[in-house]
């Protein structure tokens, strides 16, 4: 029984996809468009070629949502490989530099060697919900991200004491430590600190007076 690996450089308007076999030869190298016919038509060309076929993708979802949904509906095992895997593999492969044709091979012989790749399934309609909700919630987000930045950069054209107390401060670029108490008057300017000193604190008691004179 002839085993087949392919794999999928997803892009999102075309996809590179090449086949191999259990040795690694390469037996199919094509470029195709994000199209169903196409990928209907590149999905027969490779099930001639073995009984059983492993097929390895780049993406979980967005641009290659319709090749995923057409191999899941025709039953084939596709196994999702990151990126990131896919650039750290890369540095153990000799040939041409980074092209999608040098990827997609490294996609279609990860998914032969490891055995470690998650595989996709087709969701249900609770997941399916649960990532339109999520993607709305992240639009949200966005939106005030950009709002509030636009109002940052435009307030202090308003209000110039803004700038430098920074966008996320809400206080008086300059606050005053305390109010002063009631009552409370400060030294005058010219006053020396040694003259504070030498004045008397607190009630002054005058001595008592002896027949009309002051006591001693």
């Amino acid at each position: 029984m002839a085993t087949i690996w392919a794999g999928i450089d997803a892009g999102k308007t075309h996809h590179h996809c090449v086949a191999i076999d259990e040795s690694g030869r390469r037996l199919l190298s094509r470029r195709v468009a994000n199209d169903e016919t196409e990928l209907l038509e590149l999905l027969a060309d490779i099930l001639a070629m073995g009984d059983e076929v492993t097929w390895g993708i780049d993406l979980a979802d967005g641009g290659a949502a319709l090749a995923i949904a057409i191999l899941l509906n025709h039953d084939q095992t596709v196994r999702y490989i990151s990126g990131r895997a896919i650039h750290r593999a890369s540095e153990s492969y000799r040939g041409e530099g980074k092209t999608d044709a040098k990827d997609t091979a490294i996609i279609a012989d990860q998914a032969r060697v490891r055995r470690d790749l998650h595989p996709l399934r087709s969701g249900d309609d609770t997941v399916t919900d649960l990532k339109i909700l999520t993607g709305r919630r992240m639009d949200l987000v966005a939106d005030r991200t950009r709002t509030v930045n636009r109002l940052h950069a435009q307030l202090p054209g308003i209000f110039p004491g803004l700038e430098r107390a920074g966008p996320h401060q809400h206080r008086p670029a300059h606050p005053p430590d305390r109010l002063p108490d009631a009552g409370h008057h400060p030294p005058a300017r010219h006053q020396a600190a040694g003259d504070l000193a030498a004045q008397p604190q607190g009630p002054q008691h005058r001595p008592a007076r002896r027949n009309g004179r002051p006591g001693r």
